[in-house]
């Protein structure tokens, strides 16, 4: 217990740390405050929204009264009710990306985009970045409520002893192409787990098997273990070097960084201000409500598959540029702008739509990004010991030249995650194609609380959107001498054919 202290009263130093150099920051005027000043606060949660809406259709002009919930939900299964007649199956709510669907009731984490709020479990995320650390938020997400010092210690404890991965699992990564992108191989080793660990099957195992507590906290406590170790294997793959035992001895970040660095060194220690960043870091991507990949867990979940294939489908969404991949396309962005005398020019190529503004606007965010408040905050404990990015004269630049225009602020357009993130992490020694690993290892803590709280939400089924049908409406089949060309039919595309190919067709008895 003695060591776990000092840990806190380490991390209560480098606070004090980063606060220093975010004061020097703003005295040199880089940055506009050096708290890291909480979101707002609604003046009162919302109120009992519970009553009923009455719907007039004015085809059969029937009226129609739908019950309306205390949270101000209405049930979409409800519409079906309202039907013109006996081939008409009632109305559905057509909403493309879900943009105003909830298909689950959730207490893990609330946001007000408008507001630039966001809360896990109730805390303001300023305040977790601030005070907490990655397992203790973790924690949070999973259970409901901080840790007491026991509870921590357990968890803590818990999950080191998980945090080993079976030998078969790291040859497997070591076969993959050795340009294989690493979030490439993180979905392709969560979805190995599945094989490694067939006790977690229900599909094996009966589809009452996560109805014990021991089996659910045991694939948590695997999963949150081995996910830095695999993650460290995909990193090592890509440098050609074998991946390193993790350490017991060291905090989750801490050992993230010596898996990547110490080169088999036992005595190896990562810098502790380094290791406080990226733990911050981990705090922020923990957990982000029913975005794509957490929704994506929801839905594989809710068919009773293990929560290993569930997660690795949620990687595999996390994969995708919109999504994991935004903060590669800022480095870009500002890469092209190059100095701070382009940015004018950049400017007025966005409005034009000739150039594309990346890391500002967000699809719930109508507001400043709180976690982009944070990240901001990080940037010069980071630079303050690897070195100070150039770019960041351009990203501090390019926000305040945006933030100042009127076409950026009628649109609610202010920096996201994105922004910062991705000059942190290249500043850290990360290769870009790595960034969005860095964003799967703290989500899983989100992608894990959320499977745990569909298992005990009555309310969970078998997800099965439905769809709005737009295609021929009867056709019979025609035997294939009778069928004519669609001019206007979708055809096979050209098929490239590569010079090896026409080499050997070129040949004879082929």
């Amino acid at each position: 217990m003695e060591a776990r202290s000092d840990s806190s009263t380490l991390a209560r130093g480098r606070l004090a740390v980063l606060s220093a150099h975010l004061a020097a920051s703003c005295a040199a005027g880089d940055f506009a405050a050096a708290a890291l000043v909480p979101s707002p606060v609604l003046a009162q949660q919302p109120g009992n929204l519970a009553g009923s809406l009455t719907v007039l259709d004015g085809r059969t002009g029937k009226k129609y009264e739908l019950k309306v919930s205390e949270e101000g939900t209405v049930k979409a299964t409800d519409f079906k009710k309202i039907t013109t007649g006996k081939n008409d199956k009632g109305i559905k709510s057509y909403d493309p990306g879900y943009l105003n669907t909830a298909p689950v009731r959730s207490s893990i984490c609330y946001i007000d985009g408008d507001e630039g709020i966001l809360r896990y479990r109730g805390y303001p995320i300023e305040e977790l970045a601030e005070s907490s650390t990655f397992l203790e938020v973790a924690y949070l997400l999973m259970y409901g409520n901080l840790p007491s010092h026991g509870q921590l210690a357990d968890w803590e404890f818990a999950i080191a002893q998980h945090s080993a991965v079976p030998q078969g699992l790291l040859d497997i990564i070591q076969t993959m192409p050795h340009d294989a992108h690493p979030m490439g191989v993180l979905v392709s080793a969560m979805s190995a787990l599945s094989v490694f660990h067939p006790d977690a099957n229900p599909a094996l195992r009966g589809q009452d098997l996560y109805q014990s507590k021991q089996v659910r906290d045991k694939q948590i406590a695997r999963i949150l273990g081995k996910v830095p170790t695999i993650a460290a294997a995909a990193y090592l793959r890509l440098a050609g070097r074998p991946p390193v035992l993790p350490s017991n001895n060291l905090s989750y970040s801490e050992n993230f960084l010596y898996m990547l660095d110490s080169l088999g060194d036992r005595t190896y220690k990562p810098n502790p201000r380094l290791a406080r960043v990226l733990d911050v870091l981990f705090i922020l991507h923990a957990e982000h409500e029913m975005n794509c990949s957490t929704a994506a867990a929801r839905h594989l979940a809710s068919s009773g598959v293990d929560v290993y294939t569930a997660l690795a489908g949620a990687v595999g969404a996390l994969y995708g540029p919109l999504h994991g991949g935004a903060n590669e396309a800022v480095l870009k962005m500002l890469n092209e702008i190059g100095t701070v005398e382009n940015i004018p020019e950049f400017i007025e190529g966005v409005k034009n739509r000739k150039r594309k503004m990346s890391g500002f606007g967000h699809r719930v965010y109508k507001n400043y990004d709180p976690r982009a408040k944070v990240i901001r905050k990080l940037a010069d404990e980071v630079f303050s010991i690897v070195g100070r990015d150039p770019l960041i004269e351009v990203a501090v630049a390019l926000e305040k030249a945006a933030l100042s225009d009127e076409y950026f602020v009628k649109r609610k357009l202010y920096p996201n995650v994105d922004f910062y993130s991705g000059l942190i992490y290249r500043a850290i020694g990360f290769p870009t194609e790595f960034f969005p690993v860095l964003f799967a290892i703290p989500r899983m803590a989100g992608y894990l609380s959320h499977w745990r709280e569909s298992l005990d939400d009555p309310d969970t089924k078998i997800m099965r959107p439905q769809q709005v049908y737009t295609g021929v409406w009867l056709r019979h089949y025609m035997p294939l001498k009778e069928r004519r060309t669609e001019t206007d039919g979708d055809r096979l595309g050209q098929v490239a054919v590569s010079n090896a190919t026409r080499r050997r067709l070129a040949g004879s008895g082929v």
